[in-house]
């Protein structure tokens, strides 16, 4: 048995024969020679492969008598081709993440990248004729990033890296949905995302922090609150918005994170969850300041309607200058400040997963390191058993 691939051109078209040889069980030889229906050579050789296991599968008579062609590889194109990945992303839309109730976010993303990204460069190819240097031009495109008009880009280089490798991971998804969905017979190309170099989260320091939480009181008590709900309880932005009144509970000093806003509506949480955090004193003394009764929501804007991702931008912005500090508008960087401050206080990478509300504990560890007298404690625990007169042998311990 073998399989053969080799450079097939005709007419200017450029594609992949396939040879296939091997003996039928009574000793009689077959041949075949057929060009396969994918892009790359790789794809080509499990192309034939099948080929080859669907023919010695269907037995000699079956294939000599031709009434086994529907069960094998189509040899010829289909009277109804492969789609494009331009004419395949709506119903991947559709019937992948819409259908499984993906969050709307989620759905926005895809539709994005697939619309400002994806199908600009590949949009005109088959599925089937995805080759990997078609991947690796696409990574080329990617790696130029978005110029700011200033001959630089709007994204630093980790950043450029992980928006690399969101558009591929959603391509990828997208053809391994075509294959599940008998759409093409099998990935045409591989992809593997770049490696992002790891890099330490942004966070205040606490005398920077302080100088924040000053800033914020004098420029309104709404941002105060904003601040002191990202730095002291680790909400992001969409659950900044989405806290309810009903959701503070003062007489047990904490609140309930059960709802996160985007676009305007309200929906989960990013891990789907809801958790419980205890309120500082400072935090819980900044929401009884906000009482009203525009609504239930916690934070309003000044003509009663509710709080947006702009406003708070906003505030962050006067909250900055007012404190010296550049300004960047960056609220997530207090949620950052809040998971930092509790690993350098001690507190176990447990606890701050709930408290934060991170899906997976790999999240919460990269905060960690920050803990710096973990280190020199474990340290300790070996100068403290000498002291006590304790050895630890390699296989035993035992008093001296």
């Amino acid at each position: 048995m073998s399989v053969v691939v080799r450079p097939w051109t005709k007419h200017g078209k450029k594609g992949w024969e396939v040879d296939i040889r091997f003996r039928w069980p009574d000793g009689a030889r077959y041949r075949e020679r057929i060009k396969a229906p994918v892009a790359s050579e790789s794809a080509a050789t499990r192309w034939g492969q099948q080929r080859e296991a669907s023919l010695m599968s269907a037995g000699k008579e079956a294939v000599e008598t031709k009434t086994h062609s529907t069960s094998l590889p189509a040899s010829t194109p289909p009277e109804n081709p492969i789609p494009t990945v331009a004419d395949f992303a709506p119903r991947f839309i559709r019937g992948y993440a819409k259908a499984s109730q993906h969050k709307q976010s989620g759905i926005d993303a895809k539709e994005s990248i697939l619309a400002h990204h994806i199908i600009p460069q590949l949009g005109h190819k088959r599925l089937n004729e995805i080759a990997n240097e078609d991947i690796a031009q696409l990574k080329a495109v990617f790696a130029d990033g978005v110029p700011d008009g200033a001959g630089g880009f709007r994204v630093k280089p980790t950043d450029k890296i992980k928006t690399i490798n969101n558009r591929l991971t959603v391509l990828g998804k997208l053809l391994r949905v075509a294959v599940e969905w008998n759409v093409i017979p099998m990935m045409p190309c591989t992809l593997k995302l770049l490696k992002v170099p790891e890099q330490e989260l942004p966070f205040y320091e606490q005398e920077i922090y302080e100088r924040l939480i000053a800033a914020a009181a004098k420029v309104d008590p709404r941002a105060l609150a904003v601040v002191l709900l990202g730095g002291d309880a680790g909400l992001r932005r969409g659950e900044i918005i989405g806290i309810f009144l009903s959701d503070l509970d003062f007489k047990r000093h904490q609140l309930v994170v059960q709802r996160s806003s985007y676009n305007g509506k309200l929906g989960p949480t990013k891990s789907g969850k809801t958790r419980t955090i205890p309120m500082t004193k400072a935090l819980e003394a900044a929401l009884k300041d906000l009482r009203h009764l525009r609504g239930e929501r916690v934070i309003y804007r000044d003509d009663g309607s509710p709080l947006t991702p702009k406003k708070i931008r906003m505030w962050i912005e006067r909250v900055e200058r007012r404190a010296g500090l550049p300004v960047t508008g960056a609220v997530h960087i207090l949620r950052h400040t809040f998971c930092s401050h509790l690993a350098m206080k001690g507190a176990p990478a447990r606890v701050i997963q709930d408290l934060a509300g991170h899906r997976d504990l790999t999240t919460t560890l990269r905060y960690m390191h920050l803990a710096k007298g973990a280190k020199h404690a474990a340290i300790e625990l070996l100068d403290k058993a000498r002291e006590e007169g304790t050895t630890v042998d390699a296989n035993a311990t035992s008093t001296t």
